[in-house]
């Protein structure tokens, strides 16, 4: 018997809706692997909590690449991107331009990105992953003729058969970096520009600690697919259509002559370059960019994946667990001292969680009471003891109502040394103790002290 329930958060057919499952209780399907979106609380925390969301990964960012306070403001969107080339008549001249173009409502080419416009452009990528081999893809223009066509089709959103023929991969692939040529800002964002410059710096450092030239590609990576998560979801699924396409081009070079490198120099002005800008504008960061878009081709395969600390942070604030809780999960935060760092994490899921607290606290008291079951089993030895007594400096420990009456232990008569027996005989002995007994505790003392004496005396007389 199967039932499908939409995911929390999302209403059943709507276009919000995170995912759908099934609950299926066919046991001929128990031995079939269970598919599961590792991604799937990251998922759920952007949709629901966007702004919780977006510190999370921010603060990550500045952990990973120095932003000032301006150029953080630009990432977060709280100030206008100052880009290479914007106050120049030419840039002005040019947005008055692309303003124009999109006034005209329905059309796929010079509109901003949505998902519709994606639907659409998506039939360009699927008929070019099944024609790769051309030689010089996208760098040998189609024929214009034919393009207008196939754009009119688009823009008006009629269907087209793009097996049939009529038209040739190179009229589609250049229609492709059209449609991106023609959108209001790069795929990576204004806002993300200066970002994106920073990350080329992340290099290696020597045994001294001093930067090498090697590009950290580790850092580098992780610092991709965090400004990846951050980005509007309609410019984050066309960008992984896009890498993806690119990196099966570059695979297939031996045929199409088109390397990642290559294939980096025809779509960086439309995936990262400002928008009205040439490469005079940019001048040495030119190279940065154009490498930084062959990297993301070469390496498109793990890029739109969520780091693992941002994965499992994610969880905890659903699930509130403790458990498994990574390393990477401190540098969320800036470094406290080490009396700081506890307070700080409680606090911090206590924001994210209003009744984390109260759970951890019903958890943390059963625990301590089975803890105390168990040492109560325990047989008679001194670290029972010593156990059963830190529990009684702390009574409150145990939860209401299943304290276990304790039974104090047998107190274990101290021994006490001869002279200290003559002592208590001198205070008032006891009244059990017989008169015979007393007599002969004291002529033990007296021989004692006889013996010590004699002892003394041949010492003294053989050193003589």
């Amino acid at each position: 018997m199967a039932a499908g329930a939409s995911a929390p958060g999302g209403r059943r057919g709507g276009s919000d809706a995170i995912c759908n499952f099934v609950i299926c209780n066919d046991s001929s399907l128990h031995s079939q692997p269970i598919i599961f979106n590792p991604d799937f609380f990251v998922e759920k925390l952007r949709h629901e909590k966007p702004e919780v969301f977006t510190e999370l990964v921010v603060s990550n960012i500045t952990r990973l690449i120095d932003l000032p306070g301006t150029e953080l403001a630009q990432l977060m969107g709280e100030e206008d991107p100052k880009l290479p080339g914007a106050n120049s008549t030419a840039s002005g001249f040019f947005r008055s331009l692309m303003s124009l173009k999109r006034k005209e409502k329905g059309v796929v080419f010079g509109s901003p990105l949505t998902e519709e416009g994606i639907a659409q452009v998506s039939q360009l990528i699927e008929y070019l992953h099944k024609n790769l081999r051309a030689e010089g893809l996208f760098r040998v223009p189609g024929n214009s003729i034919r393009q207008q066509i196939l754009k009119d089709a688009l823009n008006n959103g009629t269907d087209i058969d793009l097996d049939s023929g009529e038209f040739h991969s190179n009229d589609v692939a250049t229609l492709l970096k059209m449609f991106l040529g023609e959108l209001p800002e790069p795929l990576l964002t204004h806002k993300h520009f200066h970002a994106h410059l920073k990350i080329a710096d992340l290099t290696l450092f020597d045994e001294k600690g001093n930067k090498t030239s090697t590009p950290d590609k580790e850092r580098q990576i992780e610092a991709l697919q965090l400004l990846f998560l951050i980005l509007p979801a309609p410019n984050r699924s066309l960008l992984k259509l896009l890498l993806d396409l690119l990196y099966q081009t570059a695979k297939k070079q031996d045929k199409n002559k088109m390397s990642a490198h290559n294939l980096a120099l025809m779509f960086a002005p439309h995936i990262l370059w400002p928008r009205n800008v040439t490469a005079n504008d940019l001048q040495e960061n030119i190279t940065k960019l154009n490498n930084g878009v062959t990297f993301m081709i070469k390496h498109s395969q793990k890029l739109f994946k969520a780091p693992v600390y941002i994965r499992e942070c994610a969880r905890l604030h659903y699930l509130g667990s403790r458990a498994h809780t990574s390393k990477d999960d401190l540098d969320l935060l800036t470094s406290p001292g080490p009396k700081e760092l506890q307070p700080l994490k409680s606090q911090k899921r206590s924001r994210l969680d209003p009744c984390h607290q109260e759970e951890t606290q019903q958890r943390t008291e059963e625990a301590l009471k089975e803890l105390f079951h168990h040492v109560h089993n325990m047989p008679d030895s001194a670290k029972k003891k010593k156990l059963i007594r830190q529990f009684n400096k702390h009574p409150t420990v145990l939860t209401p109502g299943s304290e276990i009456p304790i039974s104090p232990a047998p107190r274990r008569t101290r021994s006490r040394s001869f002279s200290g027996l003559i002592k208590l005989q001198k205070c008032g002995s006891p009244a059990h103790m017989s008169q015979a007994k007393l007599k002969s505790l004291e002529g033990q003392k007296e021989e004692s002290c006889r013996r010590m004496r004699a002892h003394l005396l041949s010492k003294d007389s053989s050193s003589l």
